[in-house]
């Protein structure tokens, strides 16, 4: 048996106990990713680690489906094969190996590709995470950013194929030009066998004749480049975006990955967010709370008129409806509650003093 020192606790990871509920389990999420969010520790490997686990296990148990796999067989992947818990054995198909045993077999035979393909096929770029920072003003209408993003790119000088011009491809020595390798390793399994991506093709199953003098004959370049992205109104604190095709480019032709743009909210101190709706304190003087009265409330878009009833009371809830966020992708907006703090005088005057005891009196 496996054990269980090598599978991860994803309850653990976020601080939970296994009977966390879904609210729980988001809120450990948020307030985890906002601590350790790569942009607060510039340059820390160790933070930049454990805000990708910290992802992972979200991503683990914020989905029903896989939370209900997890629980039950301690992986996301169903139930494993031969006694081994703890590992999704779901990719191990007609002796190929793919899915939750990638890394462990990546250390075996030195990385290659997560399991085999059949045909040649080449190897779609990489995904890729930034974050990026705006104001509450900016999640209250929308905001369009210009980032700068480093990754591979379509080689120009080839369009992505790897070859000079007015040269050919020739079929992959190494592989056959089946796109694919197999390697051998002894491990506590025993004599594994993996079909893996090729490492000289990339999967492709063809080479460059004479390679590109501008990418080595890889079909990437790096660079940086600007890339403009529209945040929607209504995004909140630790939400991520996915930008398709704006990852690094794939292997010669093949699928460029996907760009995800974590999204920061610095927080606004004259508001409470919570999702779509809005909350602040009003503070009233007593006569205002027991005649009414009608006061001017800052919103997130601009000052409005709030009747405040005779007799309110000191931590009575009002709402202004339809005066709160936007609702991400939508035409609907969250709501304004106002909590009214009745202000009672430290002290008095004469005057006020003797009109307090007249009212007093007529009580």
């Amino acid at each position: 048996m496996i054990p269980a020192s090598m599978a991860k606790d994803y309850y653990q990871i976020l601080g939970l106990s296994r009977d966390a509920s879904a609210a729980d389990i988001k809120k450990a999420y948020r307030d985890l990713s906002k601590q350790w969010h790569p942009d607060k520790h510039k340059g820390d490997k160790s933070a930049e680690a454990k805000f990708k686990e910290i992802n992972e296990a979200y991503e683990a148990l914020g989905n029903p489906d896989k939370k209900s796999r997890y629980d039950q067989f301690g992986t996301t992947g169903g139930p494993q094969g031969g006694g081994f818990g703890g590992f999704d054995f779901s990719g191990f198909q007609n002796g190929n190996f793919e899915g939750g045993l990638g890394d462990i077999f990546e250390s075996f035979f030195g990385g290659g590709g997560g399991g085999a393909r059949r045909g040649a096929r080449s190897e779609r770029g990489r995904d890729l995470q930034i974050g990026v920072a705006v104001e509450f003003s900016d999640a209250v209408t929308g905001v369009r950013k210009t980032v700068t993003v480093e990754r591979l790119v379509v080689c120009k000088e080839c369009d992505g194929k790897g070859s000079a011009k007015g040269t050919q491809m020739k079929t992959c020595e190494r592989c056959k030009g089946t796109g694919q390798i197999t390697r051998t390793a002894q491990s506590f399994f025993g004599t594994i066998q993996q079909s893996v991506l090729c490492d000289l093709c990339k999967g492709a199953g063809k080479v460059p004749e004479k390679p590109c003098g501008t990418c080595d004959g890889q079909g990437r370049r790096r660079e940086s480049s600007a890339l403009t992205l529209d945040i929607p109104a209504g995004i909140d604190d630790g939400q991520t975006l996915r930008v398709t095709g704006q990852g690094e480019a794939g292997v010669r032709g093949a699928p460029a990955g996907d760009l995800y743009v974590e999204i920061s909210v610095r927080s606004d101190k004259r508001f409470t967010r919570d999702g779509s709706d809005i909350k602040t304190d009003l503070h009233v003087r007593v006569p205002d709370a027991a005649l009414g009265t009608d006061v001017s409330v800052e919103t997130v878009t601009g000052k409005t008129t709030l009747r405040v009833p005779a007799g309110t009371q000191s931590g009575q809830v009002l709402r202004i409806k339809g005066k709160g966020m936007p609702v991400l992708n939508s035409s609907r907006f969250g709501d304004h509650y106002v909590r009214v703090v009745v202000d009672i005088p430290a002290k008095l005057s004469r005057e006020e003093k003797k009109l307090m005891e007249e009212w007093r009196k007529m009580k």
